[in-house]
């Protein structure tokens, strides 16, 4: 008997088609791996010009680690409805990157619970610099890209499930 085979999102071309007018995004970068991380910023603009999105503003912060707390600031302002969050933490010989990617991720998630501002996790988290440079424009797409456009679809959802 086969096993069955499910998918990884890494398998599926996400399909989007969202429109973000009148809504205004933040994109907070790490500037830690620059390479990776320019590329992710260019996919991300490029999702939230083509959905026309009314507002894009950049901001840099040292590393992923830092991206939380920047995330935080920049949702109590009230000026954003969402904030796309990007950065490349790519494994080296020590336990560093568990530690960074791991606090990245449950920072990020705690400011959006905290805040009810949706951040879109757009942290490359990989073995290699190979599999980052896929990731950022390459084979797998622009995964800046992806996070802008699931920034503009949980903002649609906040929406609608508050009837705004």
């Amino acid at each position: 008997m086969m096993e069955p085979h499910y998918p990884t999102m890494s398998e599926h071309t996400m399909q989007w088609d969202l429109d973000a007018s009148g809504l205004k995004f933040a994109i907070v970068v790490a500037r830690f791996n620059s390479g990776i991380t320019d590329k992710l910023v260019q996919g991300a603009q490029e999702a939230l010009e083509k959905s026309q999105a009314e507002t894009v503003d950049v901001f840099d912060v040292p590393g992923s680690f830092e991206l939380p707390l920047a995330s935080k600031q920049l949702a109590m302002t009230g000026r954003y409805d969402a904030i796309v969050a990007l950065g490349a933490v790519i494994r080296g010989e020590t336990a560093h990157f568990d530690f960074v990617a791991g606090e990245a991720a449950r920072g990020l998630q705690q400011v959006m619970l905290e805040t009810t501002v949706p951040v879109a996790f757009g942290v490359l988290t990989t073995d290699t610099l190979e599999q980052a440079e896929a990731r950022a424009g390459g084979q797998r797409g622009n995964k800046g890209f992806d996070a802008a456009m699931t920034a503009i679809e949980m903002v649609r959802f906040g929406q609608s499930v508050s009837g705004a």
